[in-house]
């Protein structure tokens, strides 16, 4: 591994010890799933193709999921994709009418990203490019910006909203034409659905609409339009925790959210969005639970439903559900030496804990946890940044110590495929991991 930043060492290592994932650097750590990657990264093809993708990702609590969501991520923003991420919870839902789609979408857009603007906020910038492209054109053909505006614009205006959608732009381009700042700021509230009632937004640019809760799903397919006409691939939807929809209380709040789902997944899978996808993460008892899960949604049932082929460790990833198979041992021993490394700025000469220490430490997860520490790996991988943490604050402390005085003798030399072989001191276990 080369030489890390210090400022990506110290997010990726915060962010693990708090037990949250690393909004940047994930590449440093990423470990297997490569059929999952693959399959999601066709899906960013087809996007920047000018096509519709829906996918739902699942996996158990601590699985790495959202880590797979943010990774995912970081690859469409490479792939020069504007993303919009946000998370469900009690006050953010798909479908509502007291205000709580609103907020999603709010939320969304103010998690705007770009390859250049990776933190978000990148939603004024999406605009703005496509003004300055406009004008340049404009510029060009000897007419107002607004005219070639309104021409780019043009195909909007069959959608839901449209026309609204048209004047808005247009407004900000004048905003910036006549050194507004009040129209501009206005024109991004309203892109951002900030107004709350139809008469402030008449007041303020004109135009006789909002994005209410009602018109949230609307104006992002205006969006997935809009990014490839600012020149970029297109627009990646990023929401997580769709678990709080399997949470709520009302089953007529819940069939309203999975009608929507139920909506983008259709549109999607037809072919009726441009540049437009949706990944959705949650659990799998918000998927498969047929009382209050999406499965218990008729028709969400039957398109979601498992290929019946693809069992005995078959895989079928052409479907709309991806399922994150658990982490291997192997895999997870990769993701510890790589936390090693991170921690140690790529510097092998400054690594706190040699290969047999991190054997000696997954021997003891297995010991104390069982299985489920490398199948939901969230907590032994905080518990390793905090051995990690002792080591760095207490030189000269014996990490064989600290891991209760279980020390694995490893063999790197004679073990097959590159693997180490380690050894339990006492002689009575044994365990093979890939380098």
């Amino acid at each position: 591994m080369s030489t890390i930043r210090p400022r990506d060492r110290d997010a990726v290592i915060q962010s693990l010890r708090a037990g949250v994932v690393p909004r940047t650097g994930q590449h440093l750590i990423q470990v297997g799933r490569v059929r999952e990657i693959e399959t999601l990264v066709g899906d960013i093809s087809r996007i920047a193709d000018g096509g519709s993708t829906f996918r739902l990702v699942i996996g158990e609590y601590g699985a790495g999921k959202t880590f797979f969501l943010n990774l995912v991520r970081a690859i469409a923003l490479e792939k020069k994709l504007v993303v919009a991420s946000a998370d469900l919870n009690p006050d953010r839902r798909l479908h509502a009418t007291g205000g709580q789609a609103r907020s999603l979408y709010a939320e969304l857009m103010r998690n705007v990203a770009t390859r250049t603007r990776p933190e978000g906020g990148a939603l004024s910038g999406v605009v703005e490019k496509f003004i300055s492209t406009a004008q340049a054109e404009a510029t060009k053909e000897g007419v107002e910006s607004e005219v070639v505006i309104r021409r780019k614009l043009d195909n909007l205006t069959e959608l839901v909203g449209g026309y609204d959608f048209a004047d808005v732009i247009a407004a900000y381009c004048r905003g910036v034409e006549k050194d507004n700042e009040q129209l501009k700021s206005d024109a991004v509230r309203w892109l951002r659905g900030e107004f709350a009632t139809k008469t402030d937004a008449r007041q303020a640019l004109g135009v006789r609409s909002i994005v209410d809760d009602g018109a949230v799903y609307d104006q992002l397919k205006l969006l997935g339009r809009f990014v490839r006409l600012a020149g970029f691939a297109g627009l990646l939807v990023n929401l997580d925790e769709m678990v709080n929809l399997y949470k709520m209380a009302s089953k007529q709040a819940r069939d309203g959210n999975y009608e929507q789902i139920l909506r983008i997944l259709n549109d999607s899978l037809q072919g009726n969005t441009e540049g437009l996808g949706f990944i959705l993460g949650g659990t799998p008892e918000f998927v498969l639970d047929p009382r209050r899960g999406l499965y218990s949604y008729q028709a969400l049932a039957t398109r979601l439903a498992q290929n019946s082929f693809a069992t005995e460790g078959l895989v079928d990833f052409s479907g709309p559900v991806v399922r994150l198979a658990a982490l291997s041992q192997e895999d997870l021993y990769l993701l510890l030496h790589k936390v090693v490394e991170v921690y140690a700025l790529g510097d092998a000469s400054k690594h706190l804990l040699p290969e047999q220490g991190i054997a000696s430490f997954m021997e003891h997860c297995s010991r104390r946890v069982g299985d489920t520490y490398f199948r939901t790996p969230r907590t032994t991988i905080t518990a390793f940044v905090n051995l990690l943490a002792v080591l760095e604050q207490n030189p000269g402390t014996a990490w064989e110590e600290l891991l209760g005085g279980i020390a694995l003798e490893v063999d790197t030399t004679g073990a097959e495929d590159g693997a180490v072989e380690a050894e339990a001191g006492d002689g009575d276990r044994f365990a093979t991991f890939k380098l």
